[in-house]
């Protein structure tokens, strides 16, 4: 009997644009000029006051309300409460069928990887430490990302125009956070402009590769179609977000190319990035009441993000076995939490308090 040489088919090399230097450095000067107007003109006709007013309105995330808003936040709602133009809402569909699936992993990924990875680009995290949002109160700015994303991942909410309007509040938030960076006369140009289109652009992909990514690592990995889908859920995400076109990937292997573009152009230690980190993980350490577990948000973290990546961030270095990491990683911090949830859900426990 002959012998059966049929070779099976390899798949497909998805295609990918390539990102030029000249592009990117062009990307990092430009933010968004329709929310930053919006902003400039409450800024412009109520002063700080009309500016703290807007702020606590976009700080409550279900309230749909435009009564008593300024007629161009009002306008800037009306006009953009809308998908975008390559939403598909199958492929959306199904990018929320599988958050609900991994629910669980996916939010530890967002304290573990996501949010440590974006403290690698040293001038990004700048504007993170003149806002001081996620240092000065690092629990809380957790919860309500956490809050941010889960609350985009049920079909009502788009349905309802409840994740359309969230999304905008963030991109007045990001609007608003430009505004206030500019008059602290901290910022350095050599930075590029504050909440850039770049960083916006990796910031988006922390929440969609970059777990992707992760939970390859967890031993929990996506199908290539179930990765295809959540990417493009998030796609749509940023686009509402103010993130161009031209940076939102159109596949996995282009995801791939722009962050380590963006990887390649920024990622490098610095002390603001490792201030960051440092109190990212106090504040996950307050979230286990297990004292003798307390060494492993440091290695869950060091374990995801590799230990080049975490000894730039600071990241200690704890004694934990890496290939337990690799086959329980979920688990152990399911058991360490003792019920309790990372995100979305009420701050920790202070310590001494009856």
């Amino acid at each position: 009997m002959k012998p059966n040489f049929a070779v099976a088919a390899l798949p497909a090399i998805l295609p990918t644009r390539t990102f030029s230097e000249e592009a990117m450095n062009r990307y990092r000067q430009q933010t968004d000029p329709l929310a930053d107007a919006v902003i400039e003109s409450v800024a412009a006709s109520g002063g700080h006051a009309g500016m703290g007013n807007l702020m606590r309105w976009l700080g409550q995330p279900t309230n749909r309300s435009l009564d008593g808003q300024p007629e161009v936040v009002q306008g800037f709602f009306t006009e953009n409460a809308v998908l975008p133009p390559f939403a598909d809402w199958p492929k959306m569909q199904r990018g929320m069928a599988y958050f609900k699936k991994r629910e669980g992993a996916i939010a530890l990924m967002l304290g573990f990887l996501s949010l440590p990875y974006t403290y690698l680009g040293a001038d990004g995290t700048q504007v993170l430490m003149i806002s001081g949002r996620m240092q000065g109160d690092t629990w809380k700015r957790l919860q309500e990302t956490g809050d941010f994303m889960v609350g985009l991942m049920n079909e009502s909410a788009w349905k309802t125009n409840d994740a359309l309007f969230r999304c905008l509040k963030v991109r007045l938030i990001h609007a608003a956070v430009r505004w206030y960076t500019r008059g602290s006369g901290r910022w350095n140009d050599a930075w590029g402009a504050p909440v850039n289109q770049e960083d916006m652009a990796e910031t988006n992909l922390t929440f969609s590769w970059i777990v992707i990514r992760g939970l390859r690592r967890a031993n929990l990995a996506p199908t290539d179609a179930e990765a295809e889908d959540f990417l493009h859920l998030w796609n749509v995400i940023g686009a509402l977000n103010g993130v161009m076109a031209e940076l939102l990937p159109q596949n996995l292997r282009e995801a791939y190319t722009l962050d380590k573009t963006i990887v390649r152009r920024h990622f490098r230690p610095s002390p603001e990035g490792q201030a960051l980190t440092k109190a990212l993980l106090r504040a996950i350490e307050e979230f286990i009441p297990d004292l003798s577990l307390k060494g492993l948000p440091a290695a869950q973290m060091r374990f995801l993000l590799g230990d080049e990546y975490a000894d730039w961030l600071g990241i200690p270095d704890v004694p934990v076995e890496k290939r337990l990491l690799r086959l329980v990683p979920m688990q152990l911090f399911a058991l360490a939490a003792q019920g309790n949830r990372l995100t979305p859900g009420p701050s920790p426990p202070e310590r001494g308090r009856g």
